[in-house]
């Protein structure tokens, strides 16, 4: 099935400060072969160990730049790709397509594509709602988990911070992604990031998954992804045998601590997390010091 979409010229993406890492991509994961998804790919190839960073609403890969090299300098392979409607990656011009299910097995796929294993999964916002559910799928790939801001809903509601920001996405015709991210993580980024961030959207046409993304968020009865949700938190609950560590913003209105230490409850093994004072949503862009914290944690640094 061909999907209508826009793909945002290269010469957006020609300044990206701190973030020098040539993009590959895939024309033709299965279902999904009318579209190109992006995704960086750092580090020795033959590393044991793969972290796989999956970004949220409204960012992509580049917020993971302060990250990534710690990774990378440890010895580690790190792979990074884009969501459909953000990045670098292809953009479906039709709300409609961006579902639970359309990311979930895109990323199932991506990962099958690049036979990744022993593979330290890194999340957060999105990248955890969809990234939680995915070892079951995928058995014996995920060994570790850096889990932030993030959580794993089966159609209750989130804080009421996320039905702000739900309403805001709904009613803003041309939501400001730079302006979201710069101002939750004011002290952390320049105008540079700013720009950054704005790159994958030269208008309000290449924001189909931007608007989508709060809509979609199984909050409610009913609402698709309530299934995986039930059976990533047995699967995190009774089944994860590998190691994890938390990291929390604790700025964040509707995915901080006392979220975050809802999600601990479901996460076997994990332990106390790492709370970041100055961090709100996006906290990644604090992301130096997580890091290398994680690296220790798990004994790979």
């Amino acid at each position: 099935m061909t999907i209508e979409a826009l793909r945002t010229p290269d010469e957006r993406f020609a300044v990206l400060p701190g973030f020098p890492y040539e993009p590959h991509y895939f024309n033709d994961l299965p279902g999904y072969e009318s579209l190109r998804m992006a995704y960086v790919d750092e580090g020795p190839a033959d590393a044991k160990t793969v972290f796989l960073c999956l970004h949220g609403e409204p960012t992509w890969s580049y917020l993971y730049r302060k990250m990534l090299p710690v990774f990378v300098a440890a010895g580690h392979r790190v792979v990074a790709p884009d969501f459909y409607g953000f990045g670098r990656s292809d953009k479906p011009v039709d709300d409609s397509v961006y579902t639970f299910d359309f990311h979930r097995e895109s990323l199932l796929r991506f990962v099958e594509r690049l036979d990744l294993r022993d593979v330290t999964l890194v999340c957060q916002d999105w990248g955890g709602l969809i990234g939680l559910t995915l070892p079951m799928d995928l058995p014996g790939r995920f060994t570790r988990l850096l889990v932030m801001n993030t959580a794993i809903p089966i159609g209750e509601p989130l804080p009421d911070g996320f039905a702000r920001w739900k309403m805001f996405a709904a009613t803003v015709p041309d939501i400001p992604v730079a302006g979201l991210v710069v101002s939750d993580a004011r002290e952390a980024t320049n105008p540079m990031d700013a720009v950054a961030y704005d790159a994958p959207f030269p208008d309000a046409r290449y924001k189909a998954g931007v608007r989508r993304f709060p809509q979609i968020v199984p909050v409610e009865p009913g609402m698709d992804g309530i299934e995986h949700g039930r059976r990533a938190r047995k699967f995190w609950s009774n089944d994860w045998a590998g190691e994890s560590f938390m990291a929390v913003g604790l700025r964040d209105a509707a995915l901080g601590e006392p979220a975050m230490q809802e999600l601990r409850g479901i996460i076997r093994g994990c332990p106390e997390p790492m709370k970041i004072e100055d961090a709100g949503h996006f906290v990644q862009e604090y992301g130096e010091p997580i890091a290398r914290r994680a690296l220790a944690h798990f004994g790979i640094g």
